[in-house]
């Protein structure tokens, strides 16, 4: 497995440090058929026009991000915008103090495509679109770019393309804002162009600055935030993208939320993406949440805690008393990656990490089994131990193998602090015996 060192890099650099990578995730893809197949599902659904809503639940460390940004580089290849966001202090569904607008802002910022997976694509979608437009014109007409006629013929085309959108909340001014920034396009107006990104992006903060810059009447604001994401989906669509993919992760930020009523104003907001997704009110968005059990089922201040929502996304009778996972249920919950999985998650690191530092892998088949042993030995581990806890320790082994070449892997395991108990045989078959490889 050649792994380019940049990508390596980040790989190790970031899970060492307990984040998932951005980039280099098909690497070390462990585990989560079922769950990605299902969420695959629902990105086929929204391509073909509709919406999708889904909770991802787990534990911290039990690899939440891990699938949303696995998902993420699915999609970004199937020809989608993705725009994610984690939630903070700062940044929740509904504020009285711009925190709604901050999320607004943030997935606005991160908005991605496969030629700009790192983020801030808005411009280049604005830009990649008009020059689409001017291309099927041309190639319609005959005419060329410096004939006046092609100017009318393009500017009849964008008009026709988001006259659908003024029907829409908001689709007047939206329509409006993005003919403002062809108008800029045309005549070559970079400043005007910035105006008209600054204000998709959010970033007015009263009407009358918008009015003054740009004409406009209206702002994005705390309240209405979300009905702008159902228009760039509407509007993606239309030049020629398959569609927006929004992710929100660490959902725990409303569960922390102390005021009671500001925590019932975020969850009304959740039941109204819910809602729209479920009943064909939007068009071409998905959307996927993270959080952890504890912020989703705690009747007291999680999801839960909002009736309308606990009495759609609760488990049913059949699931609870059968402990099955419905992977077509609106909430996804993931289960504890197996030995197995991880023992081929630490083998594929293992090489990984030779790559990037040039050395030659010293850690055996054996010392893979005994480290996963170990790991897996310590008190309640089948049900508590995370991906996150297992890799971390996995790559500080790593690290000190290389540092020390003249320490052999199983000395470290033999450590105080890893308290290695060596198996009766030592034979590679029977240690496959016990992983049910």
């Amino acid at each position: 497995m050649k792994v380019p060192k940049r990508i390596a890099s980040v790989i190790i650099n970031a899970l060492k440090g307990g984040v998932v990578p951005r980039i280099g995730l098909p690497y070390i893809t462990v585990g989560r058929e079922a769950e990605i197949r299902a969420l695959l599902r629902d990105v086929d659904i929204v391509a073909d026009g509709g919406a999708c809503f889904r909770f991802i639940v787990g534990k911290y460390g039990s690899g939440k991000s891990f699938l949303l940004q696995t998902i993420r580089g699915y999609v970004m290849d199937r020809n989608f915008v993705v725009a994610d966001a984690d939630l903070s202090p700062e940044r929740r569904l509904h504020g009285t103090k711009g925190q709604g607008l901050a999320t607004y802002k943030e997935l606005i910022r991160n908005m991605s495509t496969k030629t700009r997976p790192e983020g801030g694509a808005l411009t280049l979608i604005l830009d990649r679109w008009i020059s689409s437009i001017r291309t099927e014109v041309a190639q319609e007409t005959g005419l060329s770019p410096d004939e006046p006629a092609f100017r009318a013929s393009v500017e009849k085309k964008i008009n026709s393309i988001i006259a659908s959108l003024s029907e829409m909340v908001h689709g007047f001014d939206f329509a409006r804002l993005l003919n403002a920034y062809y108008q800029a396009a045309e005549d070559g107006d970079d400043y005007k162009k910035s105006l008209v990104a600054k204000w998709f992006r959010g970033e007015y903060a009263t009407k009358a600055e918008a009015r003054a810059e740009l004409g406009v009447n209206i702002i994005i604001t705390d309240d209405d935030w979300y009905d702008y994401l159902k228009l760039f989906a509407s509007f993606l669509k239309r030049a020629g993208y398959s569609g927006l993919m929004i992710m929100i992760d660490e959902l725990v930020n409303i569960y922390k939320i102390p005021n009671a009523i500001s925590r019932q104003y975020n969850y009304e907001k959740l039941l109204t993406m819910y809602n729209d997704a479920l009943q064909g009110k939007a068009s071409y968005i998905g959307m996927i949440m993270g959080g952890t059990p504890q912020c989703i089922e705690d009747t007291r201040r999680g999801v839960f805690s909002y009736e309308a929502l606990r009495s759609r996304l609760e488990a049913g009778r059949f699931s609870k008393q059968n402990e099955l996972n419905d992977m077509m249920s609106p909430v996804i919950r993931l289960t504890p990656l197996t030995k197995e999985e991880m023992l081929i998650l630490v083998e594929k690191l293992s090489a990984i990490h030779a790559g990037l530092f040039d050395y030659e892998e010293r850690m055996t088949q054996d010392d893979f089994l005994d480290f996963i042993r170990i790991e897996y030995s310590r008190v309640g581990a089948e049900t508590q131990i995370t991906p996150r806890e297992v890799i971390r320790d996995f790559i500080e082994l790593l690290d000190l193998v290389c540092q020390n070449p003249s320490l052999s892997p199983k000395e470290l395991l033999q450590s105080e602090s890893f308290t290695f108990a060596a198996p009766e045989a030592g034979d590679a078959d029977v240690l496959f015996e016990e992983f049910e490889i």
